[in-house]
């Protein structure tokens, strides 16, 4: 079973957003791990677009995700999210969430930092 279940991917135009969850399968819970967002597009490597912690205090974004996507969590619910906004050509991708074990609390960009992983999400943008 897939520990993680993305939702929220679909077509939009440019210029538009679109907002991705994240949650846990099998009554799991993350409440306590760190966690991400990536995305992977055809014949490229997979890349870190946003980070959060446990409580939600700390994020990293990267450069391409700065002042477009925000992440965000409810640990209430046990959802992670990820808004996208001024979607632009370079940006479909298939979605990931992931997960870093809990004994870990610091942010990371870093792909094999990662032990939980989502089937990912399909995000196209048309022009």
């Amino acid at each position: 079973q897939v520990p993680l279940v993305e939702t929220g991917g679909g077509l939009v135009q440019a210029g538009g957003s679109l907002r991705l969850s994240c949650a846990p399968s099998g009554g799991r819970s993350f409440s306590l791990n760190v966690m991400g967002w990536f995305r992977q597009a055809p014949g490229k490597e997979r890349e870190c677009v946003a980070a959060i912690n446990h409580n939600g205090g700390l994020t990293h974004y990267s450069e391409s995700a700065k002042g477009r996507f925000t992440i965000s969590r409810d640990n209430s619910k046990n959802t992670v999210s990820l808004q996208l906004s001024i979607l632009n050509p370079g940006d479909p991708s298939v979605y990931y969430c992931a997960a870093r074990s809990a004994r870990f609390h610091d942010l990371s960009a870093t792909l094999t930092s990662y032990a939980y992983w989502g089937q990912g999400t399909q995000v196209t943008v048309s022009s």
